[in-house]
C-alpha cells in the first residue's frame, strides 16, 4: 500500500475535550445548564475522544492515546454520575464527586509533564487543567464556591487552547500555521 496521509485524530480529541470543558465551565457559571453538559460530555467529550485515543493507539502516540482515552472516559464517568443522582441510583456526594476529581487530578500531573515537552500550547493546556482539577480538588473538600469559579474562569483557558491546537493542526492543511510555541520544558 502506498503512503496514504491520514487525518490526525488529536483534533477530534482536543475538539471533544474543549467543548465539554468550556460547556462545564459556562454551567459552573451558571450560564448553561446541566443537560448540555451532560450529553455533550457522553458524545463528545466522552465517546469521540475515546475513539480518537484509539486512533492514537494505532498511530504509535502514546501521549494521545494516554490523554483522549482517559478525559473521554472521565467525560464519560462524569455524566454517569449526573444520571446516578438524577435517578437515585448509586447518587455520589460532593466529597465522593471530589475523590473523583483527585484521581484525576494525578494522571494530570503526568500528562502536564510531558506536555510542557511538546509546546508552548500543550504547555498552558496541561497546566491550566492540573490547576482546575486542584481548584475543584479543594472547592469539592468544604472549599467555599469560590476555588469552583476560580476553576471555571482558568478552564474556560483551558478549554480554548485545546481549541486553538485544534485549530492549528486543521489549518496546516490549508496552508496557515498558528504558532504553538515552545514547549517550557523542552529540552
Amino acid at each position: 500500500m502506498a503512503d496514504t496521509k491520514l487525518g490526525n485524530p488529536a483534533v477530534v480529541g482536543l475538539g471533544g475535550f474543549g467543548v465539554t470543558t468550556l460547556l462545564l465551565q459556562f454551567h459552573n457559571l451558571g450560564l448553561a445548564g446541566t443537560g448540555v453538559v451532560l450529553w455533550t460530555a457522553l458524545f463528545f467529550g466522552g465517546m469521540a475522544q475515546l475513539l480518537a485515543g484509539l486512533k492514537e493507539f494505532e498511530s504509535g502516540n502514546n501521549f494521545g492515546f494516554a490523554a483522549f482515552t482517559t478525559y473521554g472516559a472521565f467525560w464519560m464517568a462524569l455524566a454517569g454520575i449526573w444520571l446516578g443522582g438524577h435517578f437515585g441510583i448509586l447518587a455520589a456526594t460532593t466529597t465522593d464527586v471530589g475523590w473523583f476529581l483527585v484521581a484525576f487530578t494525578v494522571p494530570t500531573v503526568v500528562y502536564t509533564l510531558a506536555a510542557c515537552r511538546a509546546s508552548g500550547a500543550h504547555s498552558i493546556l496541561f497546566v491550566t487543567l492540573l490547576l482546575g482539577f486542584v481548584f475543584l480538588d479543594i472547592g469539592h473538600f468544604g472549599g467555599s464556591s469560590l476555588w469552583i469559579t476560580l476553576a471555571a474562569f482558568d478552564l474556560i483557558v483551558c478549554g480554548f487552547t485545546a481549541l486553538y491546537i485544534m485549530a492549528a493542526i486543521v489549518l496546516v492543511d490549508f496552508g496557515w500555521k498558528l504558532p504553538l510555541g515552545k514547549g517550557w520544558l523542552a529540552k
